[in-house]
């Protein structure tokens, strides 16, 4: 009788175990997040302040996918401590370690990474470099993956336009797209960015002549604010989307959402990060 019962506890325990473990799925969680550059002077909102609260944000929604804006090495060297995640990314400044990542990062256990690599956004796309009317040097980053779950390939692009350059982001926009036709003419694509312009401007339209905006063509009513920039406001109006996740015809969306999570009335990022579940 005390062997069975042994036995039967062993198997609860195993039960329990398996369930809280997330089954294979086929679909895909996707999340953008600009992350905000670590600087000194942004006082408590400072990233030592708020690295652990952008990490538990990110693993309570369960992103298979994590593509960020403005990580400095060091912030994109945490994001992958105690972590599944594998990352793509290099600095913007020299293609190395300098300056911002427009990094991805992918869970490892489900996917492989088949190829990736960076661009400039600029008249030569191959080497660090300043475009147009840019403020500064931007860049967009891409990964080509295998899904094991689905055993399906597709890409990812991650970028961040220029906050100055009108001209800038609106040959920004033509470029991705020259990429993503040269790069992945046939497979899904995910486009991912801080663009630093609302829907209605020619730098999305140029998207928007191949890609689809992932909350305009969600099954499911589209989840939480407009906006998604809140500059560490609590108060912050949030009506202006400057945050995107675009998808091609590889992939249906089954629900869009911009996540305002917070803590003690305070923003984790001074953007809010958005997030969509896709489908092959």
């Amino acid at each position: 009788m005390k062997m069975m019962m042994k036995l039967c506890m062993g198997l609860l325990l195993l039960m329990t175990a398996v369930k809280a473990q997330r089954k294979p799925a086929d679909y895909l969680n996707v999340m953008s997040y600009n992350i905000r550059y670590n600087n000194t002077t942004d006082g408590e909102d400072a990233w030592p302040n708020r690295k652990d609260n952008v990490k538990a944000l990110v693993k309570f929604h369960d992103a298979d996918i994590l593509c960020v804006q403005e990580a400095l090495a060091l912030q994109a060297d945490q994001l992958l401590e105690n972590t599944n995640y594998e990352m793509v990314g290099v600095g913007r400044t020299d293609g190395k370690r300098e300056g911002e990542f427009s990094a991805i990062y992918f869970d490892k256990t489900r996917f492989v990474k088949k190829d990736g690599g960076t661009f400039w956004l600029s008249d030569t796309p191959e080497k660090p470099s300043r475009g147009w009317d840019a403020a500064i040097v931007r860049i967009c980053t891409w990964v080509r993956l295998y899904d094991k779950w689905n055993k399906k390939e597709f890409m990812v692009f991650n970028t961040h336009y220029d906050h100055v350059g009108v001209q800038a982001r609106i040959e920004s926009a033509k470029l991705i797209k020259k990429k993503i036709q040269e790069i992945a003419p046939k497979l899904p694509v995910v486009l991912t960015g801080d663009l630093n312009v609302t829907p209605e401007t020619g730098a999305v339209a140029t998207i928007k002549t191949f890609l689809s905006d992932t909350k305009e063509i969600s099954i499911e009513p589209a989840y939480g604010p407009e906006g998604t920039f809140n500059s560490f406001k609590w108060n912050a109006p949030l009506k202006d989307k400057i945050d995107y996740i675009f998808v091609n015809r590889g992939f249906k969306v089954q629900k869009f959402g911009v996540l305002s999570d917070s803590k003690n009335r305070r923003y984790p990022s001074d953007h809010l990060p958005i997030m969509a579940r896709l489908f092959f």
